[in-house]
Protein backbone atom coordinates (compact mmCIF):
# COMPACT_ATOMS: atom_id res chain seq x y z
CA UNK A 1 0.00 0.00 0.00
CA UNK A 2 1.31 3.49 -1.14
CA UNK A 3 1.72 5.86 2.21
CA UNK A 4 -0.51 8.83 1.56
CA UNK A 5 0.22 12.56 2.19
CA UNK A 6 -1.58 14.43 4.99
CA UNK A 7 -5.46 14.72 3.74
CA UNK A 8 -7.03 17.20 1.05
CA UNK A 9 -9.28 18.73 4.31
CA UNK A 10 -5.84 19.41 6.36
CA UNK A 11 -4.49 22.18 3.90
CA UNK A 12 -4.92 25.84 4.01
CA UNK A 13 -7.08 27.96 1.34
CA UNK A 14 -4.40 29.57 -1.02
CA UNK A 15 -2.42 25.64 -0.85
CA UNK A 16 -1.31 23.81 -3.68
CA UNK A 17 -1.94 20.03 -3.33
CA UNK A 18 -0.61 17.01 -5.56
CA UNK A 19 -3.37 14.29 -4.36
CA UNK A 20 -4.36 10.72 -4.78
CA UNK A 21 -8.27 11.19 -3.93
CA UNK A 22 -11.49 9.03 -4.66
CA UNK A 23 -14.53 10.48 -6.80
CA UNK A 24 -17.46 9.87 -4.43
CA UNK A 25 -19.56 11.03 -7.31
CA UNK A 26 -19.78 13.22 -10.21
CA UNK A 27 -22.21 15.36 -11.73
CA UNK A 28 -22.61 16.80 -15.13
CA UNK A 29 -23.82 20.33 -15.85
CA UNK A 30 -23.78 23.28 -18.98
CA UNK A 31 -21.75 26.35 -18.07
CA UNK A 32 -23.14 29.63 -19.13
CA UNK A 33 -21.41 28.92 -22.11
CA UNK A 34 -22.84 26.29 -23.47
CA UNK A 35 -20.09 23.95 -22.37
CA UNK A 36 -20.42 20.93 -20.37
CA UNK A 37 -18.83 20.49 -16.96
CA UNK A 38 -18.55 17.98 -14.07
CA UNK A 39 -18.69 18.73 -10.37
CA UNK A 40 -16.70 15.85 -9.01
CA UNK A 41 -16.97 15.57 -4.91
CA UNK A 42 -13.81 13.96 -3.73
CA UNK A 43 -12.54 12.24 -0.74
CA UNK A 44 -10.27 10.94 1.26
CA UNK A 45 -10.08 9.82 5.02
CA UNK A 46 -10.00 13.74 5.96
CA UNK A 47 -13.47 14.02 4.38
CA UNK A 48 -14.70 15.56 0.78
CA UNK A 49 -14.39 18.29 -1.17
CA UNK A 50 -15.67 19.90 -4.17
CA UNK A 51 -13.91 20.47 -7.66
CA UNK A 52 -15.37 21.77 -10.80
CA UNK A 53 -14.13 19.81 -14.06
CA UNK A 54 -14.58 22.73 -16.97
CA UNK A 55 -15.03 21.85 -20.65
CA UNK A 56 -15.71 18.40 -20.04
CA UNK A 57 -16.08 15.78 -22.41
CA UNK A 58 -17.45 12.53 -23.44
CA UNK A 59 -14.29 10.83 -22.66
CA UNK A 60 -14.10 12.67 -19.18
CA UNK A 61 -17.38 11.45 -18.08
CA UNK A 62 -16.64 7.98 -18.25
CA UNK A 63 -13.14 8.32 -16.97
CA UNK A 64 -14.32 10.50 -14.50
CA UNK A 65 -17.30 8.81 -12.69
CA UNK A 66 -18.10 7.84 -9.01
CA UNK A 67 -15.65 5.39 -7.52
CA UNK A 68 -12.72 5.87 -9.69
CA UNK A 69 -9.14 7.00 -7.74
CA UNK A 70 -7.56 9.86 -9.41
CA UNK A 71 -4.29 12.03 -9.15
CA UNK A 72 -4.63 15.41 -8.91
CA UNK A 73 -2.47 18.96 -9.12
CA UNK A 74 -4.57 21.71 -8.17
CA UNK A 75 -5.54 24.66 -5.74
CA UNK A 76 -7.98 24.90 -2.07
CA UNK A 77 -9.92 27.97 -2.74
CA UNK A 78 -12.47 29.46 -0.58
CA UNK A 79 -16.06 30.22 -2.67
CA UNK A 80 -18.80 31.30 -1.00
CA UNK A 81 -17.70 30.09 2.42
CA UNK A 82 -16.59 26.30 1.51
CA UNK A 83 -13.62 25.03 0.19
CA UNK A 84 -13.12 24.25 -3.60
CA UNK A 85 -10.58 22.39 -4.87
CA UNK A 86 -9.10 24.33 -8.26
CA UNK A 87 -7.92 21.39 -10.67
CA UNK A 88 -5.21 22.36 -12.52
CA UNK A 89 -4.35 18.40 -13.77
CA UNK A 90 -6.01 15.69 -13.49
CA UNK A 91 -5.39 11.79 -14.33
CA UNK A 92 -7.08 8.43 -13.92
CA UNK A 93 -5.08 6.59 -11.74
CA UNK A 94 -3.69 2.69 -12.51
CA UNK A 95 -1.73 -0.23 -10.73
CA UNK A 96 1.71 1.33 -10.77
CA UNK A 97 0.17 3.70 -8.48
CA UNK A 98 -0.34 1.25 -6.00
CA UNK A 99 -3.28 3.01 -4.22
CA UNK A 100 -6.54 1.14 -3.46
CA UNK A 101 -9.99 2.25 -2.67
CA UNK A 102 -9.48 1.50 1.60
CA UNK A 103 -6.85 4.24 1.45
CA UNK A 104 -9.46 6.97 0.47
CA UNK A 105 -12.21 6.06 3.31
CA UNK A 106 -13.50 8.07 6.07
CA UNK A 107 -14.34 5.47 8.87
CA UNK A 108 -15.59 5.62 12.48
CA UNK A 109 -13.12 6.08 14.74
CA UNK A 110 -13.88 2.83 16.78
CA UNK A 111 -13.75 -0.66 15.27
CA UNK A 112 -16.96 -2.65 13.85
CA UNK A 113 -16.25 -5.61 16.99
CA UNK A 114 -16.07 -2.77 19.81
CA UNK A 115 -19.46 -1.58 18.73
CA UNK A 116 -20.98 -4.48 18.25
CA UNK A 117 -19.74 -5.71 21.91
CA UNK A 118 -21.34 -2.28 23.17
CA UNK A 119 -24.69 -3.72 20.88
CA UNK A 120 -25.07 -7.20 22.47
CA UNK A 121 -24.34 -5.83 26.03
CA UNK A 122 -27.19 -3.24 25.63
CA UNK A 123 -29.39 -5.93 24.57
CA UNK A 124 -28.48 -8.08 26.87
CA UNK A 125 -29.29 -5.25 29.81
CA UNK A 126 -33.03 -5.06 28.32
CA UNK A 127 -35.83 -6.78 30.72
CA UNK A 128 -38.50 -7.06 28.48
CA UNK A 129 -38.72 -10.20 26.64
CA UNK A 130 -40.38 -9.22 23.91
CA UNK A 131 -38.90 -5.73 23.18
CA UNK A 132 -35.08 -7.97 23.94
CA UNK A 133 -36.40 -10.77 21.38
CA UNK A 134 -37.28 -8.43 18.51
CA UNK A 135 -34.28 -6.17 18.80
CA UNK A 136 -31.80 -9.05 18.67
CA UNK A 137 -33.68 -10.59 15.26
CA UNK A 138 -33.45 -7.46 13.56
CA UNK A 139 -29.73 -6.94 14.76
CA UNK A 140 -28.68 -10.34 13.75
CA UNK A 141 -30.62 -10.68 10.40
CA UNK A 142 -29.41 -6.79 8.80
CA UNK A 143 -25.90 -7.02 10.95
CA UNK A 144 -23.02 -6.77 8.50
CA UNK A 145 -25.00 -3.85 6.43
CA UNK A 146 -25.59 -2.43 9.65
CA UNK A 147 -22.35 -2.36 11.02
CA UNK A 148 -20.57 -0.79 7.73
CA UNK A 149 -23.40 1.52 5.99
CA UNK A 150 -23.13 5.57 6.78
CA UNK A 151 -25.56 7.16 8.61
CA UNK A 152 -26.91 9.10 5.92
CA UNK A 153 -25.34 10.35 2.51
CA UNK A 154 -24.79 13.62 4.11
CA UNK A 155 -24.90 15.99 6.64
CA UNK A 156 -23.85 13.81 9.63
CA UNK A 157 -21.94 10.27 10.33
CA UNK A 158 -21.69 10.17 6.60
CA UNK A 159 -19.16 7.14 6.37
CA UNK A 160 -18.10 3.79 6.68
CA UNK A 161 -19.93 2.45 9.98
CA UNK A 162 -21.34 5.84 10.94
CA UNK A 163 -24.44 4.04 11.31
CA UNK A 164 -23.20 1.69 14.35
CA UNK A 165 -21.32 4.61 15.55
CA UNK A 166 -24.76 6.76 15.59
CA UNK A 167 -26.23 3.91 17.59
CA UNK A 168 -23.43 3.12 19.82
CA UNK A 169 -23.23 7.04 20.70
CA UNK A 170 -26.88 7.40 21.25
CA UNK A 171 -26.84 4.61 23.58
CA UNK A 172 -24.60 5.93 25.75
CA UNK A 173 -26.36 8.97 25.52
CA UNK A 174 -29.69 7.24 26.44
CA UNK A 175 -27.97 5.44 29.56
CA UNK A 176 -26.64 8.91 31.05
CA UNK A 177 -30.09 10.56 30.79
CA UNK A 178 -32.22 7.18 32.33
CA UNK A 179 -29.96 7.27 34.72
CA UNK A 180 -30.96 11.27 35.67
CA UNK A 181 -34.81 10.20 35.29
CA UNK A 182 -35.47 7.18 36.17
CA UNK A 183 -39.19 6.71 35.16
CA UNK A 184 -37.93 6.48 31.54
CA UNK A 185 -38.16 2.81 30.09
CA UNK A 186 -34.91 1.66 29.11
CA UNK A 187 -35.79 -0.85 27.70
CA UNK A 188 -38.19 1.01 24.90
CA UNK A 189 -35.19 3.71 24.72
CA UNK A 190 -32.52 1.23 23.68
CA UNK A 191 -34.11 -0.52 21.52
CA UNK A 192 -35.83 2.81 19.86
CA UNK A 193 -32.15 4.11 19.50
CA UNK A 194 -30.99 0.42 18.33
CA UNK A 195 -34.07 0.46 15.35
CA UNK A 196 -34.45 4.19 14.45
CA UNK A 197 -32.25 4.17 11.61
CA UNK A 198 -31.85 0.46 10.58
CA UNK A 199 -33.90 0.61 7.74
CA UNK A 200 -30.81 2.98 6.04
CA UNK A 201 -29.61 -0.71 5.06
CA UNK A 202 -32.06 -0.93 2.74
CA UNK A 203 -33.06 2.94 2.02
CA UNK A 204 -29.13 3.74 1.18
CA UNK A 205 -27.08 1.55 -1.64
CA UNK A 206 -24.11 0.50 0.73
CA UNK A 207 -21.09 2.24 2.45
CA UNK A 208 -19.18 3.58 -0.96
CA UNK A 209 -20.44 6.29 -2.99
CA UNK A 210 -23.45 6.16 -1.51
CA UNK A 211 -26.92 7.32 -3.02
CA UNK A 212 -31.01 6.23 -2.15
CA UNK A 213 -32.69 3.08 -3.30
CA UNK A 214 -35.23 3.10 -5.25
CA UNK A 215 -36.82 1.49 -1.92
CA UNK A 216 -35.26 4.02 -0.18
CA UNK A 217 -36.73 7.09 -2.45
CA UNK A 218 -39.75 5.74 -2.80
CA UNK A 219 -40.03 4.22 0.96
CA UNK A 220 -37.82 5.76 3.43
CA UNK A 221 -36.08 4.03 6.04
CA UNK A 222 -38.87 4.77 8.36
CA UNK A 223 -41.91 3.14 6.39
CA UNK A 224 -39.31 0.25 5.85
CA UNK A 225 -38.44 -0.25 9.30
CA UNK A 226 -42.31 -0.36 10.43
CA UNK A 227 -42.52 -3.22 8.43
CA UNK A 228 -39.34 -4.70 9.25
CA UNK A 229 -40.66 -4.67 13.21
CA UNK A 230 -43.79 -6.25 12.43
CA UNK A 231 -42.54 -8.93 9.66
CA UNK A 232 -40.25 -10.16 12.86
CA UNK A 233 -42.95 -10.06 15.48
CA UNK A 234 -44.85 -12.10 13.49
CA UNK A 235 -42.10 -14.56 12.66
CA UNK A 236 -41.31 -14.38 16.51
CA UNK A 237 -44.90 -15.16 17.01
CA UNK A 238 -44.97 -12.15 19.58
CA UNK A 239 -48.63 -9.95 19.76
CA UNK A 240 -48.77 -7.36 22.18
CA UNK A 241 -48.18 -3.34 22.55
CA UNK A 242 -44.52 -3.65 22.60
CA UNK A 243 -44.68 -4.12 19.10
CA UNK A 244 -47.00 -1.08 18.43
CA UNK A 245 -45.06 0.99 20.61
CA UNK A 246 -41.82 0.01 19.07
CA UNK A 247 -43.09 1.06 15.67
CA UNK A 248 -44.22 4.35 17.36
CA UNK A 249 -40.66 5.19 18.08
CA UNK A 250 -39.28 4.58 14.78
CA UNK A 251 -42.11 6.29 12.97
CA UNK A 252 -41.48 9.41 15.18
CA UNK A 253 -38.27 9.81 15.92
CA UNK A 254 -37.65 13.19 13.25
CA UNK A 255 -40.27 14.92 15.31
CA UNK A 256 -42.19 16.66 13.62
CA UNK A 257 -43.94 16.53 10.06
CA UNK A 258 -41.72 18.93 8.29
CA UNK A 259 -38.71 17.18 9.49
CA UNK A 260 -39.93 13.80 7.99
CA UNK A 261 -41.97 12.42 10.82
CA UNK A 262 -45.37 10.61 10.06
CA UNK A 263 -46.50 11.52 13.51
CA UNK A 264 -44.66 13.61 16.56
CA UNK A 265 -43.75 11.33 19.67
CA UNK A 266 -46.53 10.81 21.78
CA UNK A 267 -44.72 8.46 24.21
CA UNK A 268 -42.25 10.08 26.54
CA UNK A 269 -39.45 7.60 25.59
CA UNK A 270 -40.16 9.14 21.76
CA UNK A 271 -39.96 12.29 22.68
CA UNK A 272 -36.45 11.81 24.26
CA UNK A 273 -35.05 9.63 21.74
CA UNK A 274 -36.16 12.45 19.07
CA UNK A 275 -33.63 14.72 21.39
CA UNK A 276 -31.09 12.35 21.54
CA UNK A 277 -30.80 11.50 18.26
CA UNK A 278 -31.19 15.39 16.98
CA UNK A 279 -28.24 15.71 19.84
CA UNK A 280 -26.02 12.90 18.49
CA UNK A 281 -26.49 14.10 14.69
CA UNK A 282 -25.59 17.94 15.54
CA UNK A 283 -22.82 17.14 17.70
CA UNK A 284 -21.07 14.93 15.30
CA UNK A 285 -21.41 17.88 12.62
CA UNK A 286 -19.96 20.16 14.81
CA UNK A 287 -17.06 18.26 15.53
CA UNK A 288 -15.99 17.14 11.90
CA UNK A 289 -16.46 20.61 11.25
CA UNK A 290 -14.29 22.67 13.68
CA UNK A 291 -11.50 19.91 13.30
CA UNK A 292 -10.98 21.03 10.00
CA UNK A 293 -10.54 24.67 11.24
CA UNK A 294 -7.69 26.74 13.55
CA UNK A 295 -8.52 28.29 16.46
CA UNK A 296 -10.13 32.37 15.70
CA UNK A 297 -11.64 30.91 12.39
CA UNK A 298 -15.04 30.17 11.35
CA UNK A 299 -16.17 26.58 9.71
CA UNK A 300 -17.84 26.38 6.31
CA UNK A 301 -21.51 27.06 6.49
CA UNK A 302 -23.39 24.14 7.66
CA UNK A 303 -26.37 23.61 5.65
CA UNK A 304 -28.45 21.39 8.11
CA UNK A 305 -27.83 23.80 10.97
CA UNK A 306 -29.67 26.21 9.31
CA UNK A 307 -26.36 27.35 7.14
CA UNK A 308 -24.72 28.94 9.95
CA UNK A 309 -20.45 29.06 10.24
CA UNK A 310 -19.70 28.33 13.71
CA UNK A 311 -16.68 29.76 15.54
CA UNK A 312 -13.59 28.18 17.10
CA UNK A 313 -12.53 30.12 20.41
CA UNK A 314 -8.62 30.82 20.42
CA UNK A 315 -8.27 29.57 23.79
CA UNK A 316 -9.42 26.17 21.81
CA UNK A 317 -6.43 24.02 21.49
Amino acid sequence: MKRLSKGVLQYDVGAQVDLYLLIKSSTKGIASNGKPFLTLILQDQSGEIEAKLWDAGADDEKNYSAQTIVKILGDVQNYRGKSQLKIRQIRKTGPSDGVRLDDFLETAPVSQEEMMSKLTQYIFEMKNPNIQRITRHLIKKHQKAFMEYPAATKNHHEFVSGLAYHVVSMLDLAKAIASLYPSLDKDLLYAGVILHDMGKVMELSGPISTSYTIEGNLLGHITIMITEIGKAAEELSITGEEVLILQHLVLSHHGKAEWGSPKPPLIKEAEILHYIDNLDAKMNMLDRALERVKPGEYTERIFALDNRAFYKPVFHK
